[in-house]
């Protein structure tokens, strides 16, 4: 039986079926670890803030970096409210009739981060929250060396507003797209509270501060 064209090799009959040998290409890894490329990419980018630990909001892996808004979070300590961690609860702080009585977001959002392998997940990561503030993806030298990578992904990270920082063999980051344009940005909702508080727990986990 001929041999379907496109294939090479030897083929290997299971089961009544013929099966061909695929090639194996070996995976893109990272540089570096996760915390610090993202730390090295934030300063690249200008953030000036924590870097917080590697976290899964709206089920995307990212990093964020924020400030902690002190003088909030002292008031919010004298009234005995720390973050609050319930999604339920913090969306009713959106409500009109609670907008008098919500606490106030403690923690200040300077940007969100994604460090991935390959553009598409990094921007499925990070579009998500570049409708609220600064984004960046932090990807391998080689996979920004692609024409994949220059005819897909550059459009459409401009399009999105996100900014793409790579990292080479030996961990040396450089700035690939910078998107510092002015943007129109959604207001204040149920889930950028939801994600504030969340980020405003992990400020005061990594500074060890008091919790009300």
């Amino acid at each position: 039986m001929a041999v379907t064209p496109g294939h090479t090799g030897d083929a290997v009959v299971a089961g009544g079926t013929r099966s061909f040998p695929t090639r194996v290409v070996p995976p893109v890894e990272l540089p570096a670890s996760t915390s610090y490329l993202a730390g090295m990419a934030a300063a690249q980018l200008g953030w000036k803030g924590v870097v917080l630990p590697e976290v899964t909001v709206l089920g995307r892996r990212v990093c964020v970096v924020a400030r902690l808004r002190t003088d909030v979070h002292a008031e919010r300590i004298a009234c005995g409210i720390g973050p609050v961690a319930d999604r339920t609860t913090v969306a009713t702080w959106t409500w009109p009739e609670f907008a008098g009585t919500a606490p106030t977001p403690a923690a200040e959002i300077v940007g969100v981060l994604a460090v991935a392998r390959h553009w598409r997940t990094g921007m499925a990561a990070t579009v998500p929250f570049a409708r609220y503030g600064e984004a960046a993806m932090v990807l391998p030298s080689s996979a920004v060396l692609s024409k994949d990578y220059v005819d897909n992904c550059l459009p459409r990270a401009r399009s999105y507003g996100l900014s793409v920082v790579s990292a080479d063999a030996d961990a040396t980051v450089a700035l690939d797209l910078s998107d510092r344009r002015e943007r129109t940005l959604l207001p204040q909702d149920a889930v950028s509270r939801w994600m504030n508080e969340m980020v405003y727990e992990q400020l005061l986990a990594s500074y060890d501060l008091p919790v009300a």
